[in-house]
């Protein structure tokens, strides 16, 4: 049962081959037995998700149906869950528990999902290889001794595994992305506004953005149907009506424009991720689409644009975890002064105070037209390549890294190291486009994969081209060996 995917789940629930609660025993049990060496979930819900799991075979029993139905997923730590712990990879939050449910949350729960858990991820969402987490690092399913990418590695590592079919992710600058291509499942980013952010656990507001991960195009359609929409409680989302994504899948890539831009392919990029790139694209040129090459002359600006505002944006967030109200409080506080700064100083790690203290210089007195308002200058001049390349070509294909997954520890002591992995997926969330990362091959037994970026709302376009690209090859069907 564990090898099924999404869409193969609805199909075996609605033939009555399996109920919900059989599903969710069988994948709890492998819970137990294989995520002691990953270490991609903080927290089970064994006793929700049985209860879930009968209430959703109820339903089906008196004629209900849908996709989702009895369907197991489970949440990245950041989504707030009522009554059970929201920890956002934190010391800080290791002791909260929402007193609500995200509207990510309290939809899928509605559409008939079973919550298994909430997954491991980097602290406050803060970094690429999922190694930043208070509960320790991930481990990336293909090899143990490597990182699977961030900051939704648990969500990642689990679904590679197959300990269950999807998870919820978020991506601020590529952390739905990058995770799917270093564990060879498919990642999707929304549009901003797409997906509702209310009781998602802020990063970067302006950047930050809920998604899809399972292994195929088809079971990410299934999973973003449930969680986009327009939300009145989160003034960021659009009210904007939401297509069925399933019913485009099967659409022809005739004539379809693909522009692959030239400066993707840098000294940066590893060689052997370039040859599968233009094996992707040849792939897709097979399909009926036409192929020419872009530029996107301001993209060499992204990771110093980025790494200015999305931590000016946290230092603002963060702000409101002193120690007062919720979230971890320091011992024996001698006054406020002492309560703020040991709270704080003892709560964030070393990741998470880096980037607050960046982002506070950005945004002090006399730094802040020189650094924060020239970075949000260059993100305009991205989103204006964007536009203009989409008046060219429907879509962008490229790399989704420039390398495979690292080894555990091995960037710890380089930051930017780390901050450069991103660079190809971080223009989409400063522009606010969809993108989708699909797998696309291997580097020495290590997954990689090609990311596809559309225009605002055509998140159904990069759905059907992934579709069609994994009707045609097999990489999305490997396995790691052990799981």
């Amino acid at each position: 049962m564990h090898q099924l995917t999404l869409a193969e789940i609805a199909r075996g629930l609605a033939d009555k081959k399996f109920s919900s609660e059989e599903l969710t025993k069988v994948l709890l049990a492998r819970i137990a037995q294989l995520d002691p060496q990953l270490n991609s979930f903080i927290s089970l819900t064994e006793d929700l998700a049985l209860q879930q799991a009968k209430a959703a075979d109820a339903r089906r029993a008196n004629g209900e149906s849908g996709a989702l139905l009895g369907a197991p997923i489970a949440h990245k730590d950041l989504f707030c869950t009522q009554g059970i712990r929201t920890s956002c990879g934190s010391k800080m939050l290791d002791n909260f528990k929402a007193p609500y449910d995200a509207t990510v949350v309290a939809k899928l729960a509605a559409a008939g999902a079973v919550t298994l858990g909430k997954t491991n991820m980097d602290e406050f969402a803060m970094g690429s290889a999922n190694e930043s987490s208070y509960y320790g690092p991930v481990k990336n399913p293909w090899n143990l001794e490597y990182v699977p990418g961030g900051s939704s590695g648990g969500s990642a590592a689990a679904v590679a595994a197959r300990l269950l079919p999807a998870a919820t992710g978020t991506d601020t600058g590529g952390s739905i992305r990058q995770p799917a291509a270093l564990t060879n499942l498919t990642g999707l980013k929304p549009t901003y506004g797409r997906v509702s952010r209310w009781g998602m656990i802020a990063y970067a507001s302006s950047l930050d953005q809920g998604g899809p991960l399972a292994r195929t195009a088809e079971d990410c359609a299934i999973l973003l149907q449930g969680m986009a929409g327009f939300d009145p409680q989160d003034s960021t989302s659009i009210d904007e009506p939401v297509p069925d994504y399933s019913a485009g899948l099967n659409g022809s890539l005739q004539g379809l424009r693909i522009g692959v831009p030239k400066e993707y392919f840098s000294a940066g990029l590893d060689p052997r991720i370039a040859d599968l790139v233009m094996a992707s694209v040849e792939e897709l040129k097979k399909l009926g689409a036409v192929v020419k090459e872009i530029s996107l002359p301001n993209m060499q600006h992204a990771i110093p644009a980025y790494y200015v505002i999305a931590p000016a944006e946290a230092s603002s967030n963060l702000s409101r975890f002193d120690g007062v109200r919720f979230g971890y409080r320091c011992e024996d506080p001698k006054n406020l002064e002492d309560l703020y700064k040991r709270s704080r100083g003892e709560g964030f790690g070393p990741e998470v105070q880096r980037r607050i203290m960046v982002g506070a210089y950005a945004l002090s007195a006399g730094y802040y037209d020189a650094y924060y308002l020239k970075a949000q200058k260059i993100r305009r001049l991205i989103k204006n390549d964007f536009m203009a390349a989409f008046n060219e070509v429907d879509i962008i294909l490229g790399p989704t890294t420039p390398n495979p997954a690292w080894k555990l520890g091995a960037k710890n002591s380089d930051p930017v190291a780390e901050y450069l992995e991103d660079v190809y997926t971080i223009t989409a969330n400063l522009a606010g486009l969809p993108g989708l990362s699909m797998p696309a091959g291997f580097v020495d037994g290590l997954p990689v994969g090609v990311q596809l970026l559309a225009p605002y709302f055509q998140e159904g376009r990069l759905l059907n081209v992934a579709h069609q690209y994994q009707q045609n090859t097999d990489w999305h069907t490997r396995t790691p060996t052990g799981f």
